[in-house]
């Protein structure tokens, strides 16, 4: 009997969100049929099905919200405050529908987090609506640091693209590694991303909430062979040490300590994934110094060692 996926979207839902997680699905179900049955759903449907608008224009046709039960629930992120009344509506539905599972996709998980779905659990969503999950809901443990999280039964992703990550994860739940790397391959997509990996902090990428350490953070990744200490840090940004690092957390998210870490992980994921060098000149090369410290960054970063991600890219 087919799993029954309840693809949960409201006005203003971000259509990667649903399209992301819709896509995989539906691959699985061609390598496999019979795996699943999915079903689009939203509030305030009145006819059997009728289309609802995305933040970008486009609509997708949805069918009214059903009691289920149903294998898994999805639900969709996007621009929630368009209308607080559908938001409403798939609150309080959350809070009664029969489901083995309940997922989120973005800022999906504020709507689980207001059904009290993730009260006293780790979850995470799109990096740049961490902090605000957090302060809304106090009882939630929000890890804004994370690809996508499981905790029991409810299961929640950063944002967008995210979206393909989770789906992936629960169909290699459902159907296993193997048919989970045929449905990321014919996505054309990196095989399913760990949970653990770290959403490697656009901020950091961008240098910052103002770009401001923009410069810095790009002198930071053409010497990551060399000592990076705050120290130094500091001396290059013209900053004294103090400063520096609370301006640095405040404006990236991040400590520069982890900031030259997750550099240093993301250089030596791609050069080991490449598969060319041993690992004792990547664990050089990207600052590390030797392949264990390597190995342990790996593992807190990507929640794998570098042999794995070798044997998975060979």
């Amino acid at each position: 009997m087919p799993r029954r996926i309840a693809l949960v979207l409201h006005p203003g839902f971000q259509l990667l969100d649903t399209a992301g997680p819709t896509a995989a699905f539906e691959i699985a179900e061609r390598f496999r049929p019979g795996s699943y049955a999915l079903a689009v759903m939203a509030p305030g449907i009145t006819r059997a099905t009728a289309r609802v608008a995305s933040s970008a224009g486009p609509s997708l046709a949805a069918e009214p919200l059903r009691e289920g039960p149903f294998d898994t629930v999805v639900v969709s992120g996007g621009e929630i405050v368009r209308s607080l009344s559908a938001a409403g509506r798939i609150v309080a539905w959350l809070k009664s529908v029969r489901a083995r599972r309940i997922a989120s996709v973005c800022s999906g998980a504020f709507l689980l987090a207001a059904a009290g779905l993730l009260d006293g659990r780790r979850a995470t969503t799109h990096w740049d609506s961490a902090e605000r999950l957090a302060r809304d809901y106090p009882n939630v443990k929000v890890d804004a640091d994370r690809i996508f999280i499981r905790d029991g039964n409810v299961w929640t992703s950063a944002g967008i693209s995210a979206g393909i990550d989770l789906a992936l994860a629960l169909i290699e739940d459902d159907l296993g590694p193997d048919l989970g790397r045929r449905v990321a391959q014919q996505l054309v997509v990196h095989q399913r991303r760990p949970g653990g990996q770290s959403q490697f902090s656009a901020l950091v990428e961008l240098g910052g909430r103002t770009g401001r350490f923009a410069a810095l953070i790009e002198w930071m990744r053409a010497n990551l062979a060399e000592p990076l200490t705050v120290e130094r840090l500091a001396e290059r940004a013209a900053m004294s040490p103090r400063n520096f690092a609370r301006a640095f957390t405040a404006e990236t998210g991040t400590t520069p300590a982890k900031a030259v870490e997750r550099l240093r992980l993301e250089t030596a994921r791609i050069a080991v994934e490449a598969g060319r060098d041993p690992f004792e000149r990547i664990a050089e090369s990207a600052g590390f110094g030797d392949p264990g410290r390597m190995r342990r960054a790996f593992l807190r970063g990507l929640g794998q060692p570098p042999q794995a991600l070798r044997r998975t890219r060979a």
